[in-house]
């Protein structure tokens, strides 16, 4: 059990409980117009997979190119969550989810009318540019507005938009596909059904823009920014608290900031290979999240089943039942995440991912040559699907949601801007190194690379084990005063050497 001031959010000490329905109603729909974001995310991680075989085929690529087309968006998001941060720090949070919102039209807008492979890269990492931005500070602003008994669910809304972005391009994908006759063929207006599918990608980012020019801007970012007045009134709009509360919740957020300069890269400096361990924390926690293979399933999936002898029409399908389940474990996570806590859930996850994925490699060692085509026989064919849902069940509950809600809580005041961006950073560049290497990969050995996922699985349960704070509950204060616990250790170690 914690004491009451440790449940609390940005500030307060205030409990969750004392906020009434209607205000309570605001923060989540508030959370929820945000964690649009990560709507944008996923449908721009998987709307790709309905259309690669068709832009392969269109285009004459070989492997290595079809990977580098599918991750080059990766590289885009990796700048746009380096520099998200930053920006956030300087314009305000809600001001660069407008920024998302159009980038992402642009690169949806782009990707449809490519004329060539390298122009339909070009755009993707446009559209890369956006979601990085986004993945970077939603998990802060939504962490920065919401009361403490609840963020763990808040935040947790960005996994679930993203899973649902997931489900909504697959199905979009598998809807164009099918009313053209396949991905390649003509449909409106002479365009190819891929082009469709891409360009189905304006309509999130439409809403979203309207939706960021009617957000609320952080009140910790208002503070910070030497606007009390404005976080203030934010403050007593979003969560309806009387003035003195709104006043004293004000005033522990800029007790927080005290003493503190405009934060830097040089905030995040510290005794453990160059930065402080909190942040190194953040790094590997979003790193192993990418390592274990993830978005593989999503990216690859059409083309994995049909790689082992399974039809079109099951593949696609197989897809569209592997969203759908990562979307319903999502929203399990969601209700466990505040209960359970983060660090069982992480175990949990890594330890059945572990299992999952070295059935899948044990299945694909078992593959044959049948008419010159690989066939999984049975039992492995089943084995292997089973295997692969389960692994997205374990991801879904655990890693999925439970690293963005890290990544928004687990860092002080001071350094959270920067810090999740870095974090979301290496996040995406992991993904990028994942995706663009998987085909290269799979068609080495399917055993070994699955193998290879399995051992960083396994990393990661023992990485959270011994180095992974659990974070429920706590108020975002109290990162800050580990932060300049571990600041001032540093500090004394650099004297000494």
């Amino acid at each position: 059990m914690t004491d009451s001031k440790e449940q609390e959010g940005d500030g307060g000490d205030e409990p969750y409980a004392s906020l009434d329905r209607k205000h309570t109603i605001r923060v989540i729909m508030i959370s929820l117009g945000a964690a649009l974001g990560g709507f944008i995310f996923g449908f721009d991680s998987s709307v790709i997979n309905g259309a690669i075989e068709a832009v392969t085929e269109q285009f004459g690529l070989s492997p290595f190119i079809t990977g580098l087309v599918v991750a080059v968006s990766l590289i885009g998001a990796a700048v746009g969550a380096w520099f998200g941060g930053p920006v956030a720090n300087k314009w305000g949070r809600t001001r660069v989810m407008l920024i998302v919102g159009i980038l992402f039209f642009l690169g949806s807008v782009g990707s449809a009318f490519a004329f060539a492979a390298w122009d339909l890269a070009l755009w993707r990492v446009v559209g890369g540019l956006s979601i990085g931005a986004a993945s970077a500070i939603v998990p802060s602003y939504i962490s920065e507005i919401s009361p403490a008994k609840l963020r763990g669910r808040l935040t947790s809304l960005q996994q679930m938009a993203i899973v649902l972005g997931i489900f909504v391009a697959l199905l979009s994908d598998d809807a164009f596909a099918g009313a053209a006759g396949s991905a390649g063929a003509d449909f409106w207006f002479g365009l190819e059904a891929w082009r469709w599918m891409l360009l189905a990608g304006v309509v999130p980012a439409v809403v979203y823009s309207v939706i960021a020019l009617k957000l609320p801007e952080s009140p910790r970012m208002l503070v910070s920014n030497g606007d009390a007045d404005k976080a203030t009134d934010v403050l007593s709009h979003v969560h309806g608290r009387s003035d003195e509360e709104t006043e004293a919740l004000v005033s522990s957020i800029r007790k927080s900031l005290r003493g503190d300069s405009k934060p830097s890269f040089h905030d995040l400096k510290g005794g453990t290979l160059g930065l402080v361990p909190i942040v190194w924390v953040g790094v590997l926690l979003a790193a192993f999240q990418q390592l274990v293979g993830i978005n593989v399933i999503f990216y690859y999936s059409n083309s994995l089943w049909r790689s082992v002898g399974f039809s079109p029409e099951f593949a696609s399908n197989a897809s569209v039942v592997t969203a759908i389940t990562n979307v319903v474990i999502t929203v399990v996570a969601i209700f466990l995440i505040d209960k359970v806590g983060r660090r069982p859930l992480l175990l949990v996850g890594s330890a059945g991912m572990t299992v999952s994925l070295v059935l899948m490699a044990v299945s694909f060692l078992n593959s044959s040559i049948v008419n010159d085509q690989p066939q999984l026989p049975q039992p492995w064919g089943t084995v292997a699907l089973i295997a692969a849902n389960a692994f997205v069940v374990f991801f879904a509950v655990s890693w999925g949601p439970v690293m963005w809600t890290l990544l928004g809580e687990m860092f002080p005041n001071q350094i959270r801007g920067l810090a999740v961006g870095i974090a979301t950073a290496v996040n995406w560049t992991t993904n990028f190194i994942v995706t663009v290497t998987f085909p290269a990969l799979s068609e080495m050995s399917l055993p070994f690379t699955y193998a290879m996922y399995a051992f960083f699985a396994l990393a990661s349960l023992v990485f959270v084990f011994f180095k992974v704070p659990e974070t429920k509950g706590l108020a975002l204060e109290k990162m800050s005063d580990r932060y300049k616990r571990e600041r001032r250790k540093a500090g004394k170690k650099a004297a000494s050497a």
